[in-house]
């Protein structure tokens, strides 16, 4: 099982965002700080805006902003705008018709979905100001690098 990259990615922007309170951030900026495309970050905020997490203003001084305060925001809301599932396993498909490997599957679909279910009682309870307090007193003075 591997942790999903773009859900850490985001939570790691989010933080910032958060942070940040005197100007919108520009995809570019957010980009710089996760190394990646600024069009990887307007998809993947574009489920967070449709969710409300995040909004966007557009022209000079346009960026991208928290929608609500961190304390609103957990971290399910954040999965599920994302709309991916944390655990996946990859189920094999190479001989649709075999009676083993559906089984296999179905066992390994069963536990995926037990072990999402679980994720996502825990994940509600986490917010992105717990986060953000767990990142300690240096978080409100601490500025990115700039790229």
């Amino acid at each position: 099982m591997k942790r999903s990259d773009r859900f850490s990615i985001a939570l790691h922007i989010l933080l910032h965002l958060g942070q940040r309170t005197d100007a919108p951030m520009t995809s570019e900026e957010i980009a710089g700080w996760v190394n990646t495309n600024p069009v990887v970050i307007r998809r993947t905020f574009a489920g967070l805006r449709e969710a409300g997490i995040v909004i966007s203003t557009k022209g000079h001084g346009g960026g991208w902003s928290l929608a609500r305060p961190m304390e609103e925001i957990s971290l399910l809301q954040v999965r599920q705008a994302l709309g991916e599932r944390l655990v996946t396993l990859g189920a094999r498909e190479e001989s649709p018709g075999c009676l083993v490997e559906i089984a296999v599957n179905r066992a390994l679909d069963d536990v995926m979905e037990e072990t999402n279910r679980i994720l996502d009682r825990r994940l509600a309870g986490i917010t992105l100001a717990a986060l953000a307090k767990d990142v300690g007193p240096r978080f409100h003075s601490w500025q990115p690098p700039p790229h």
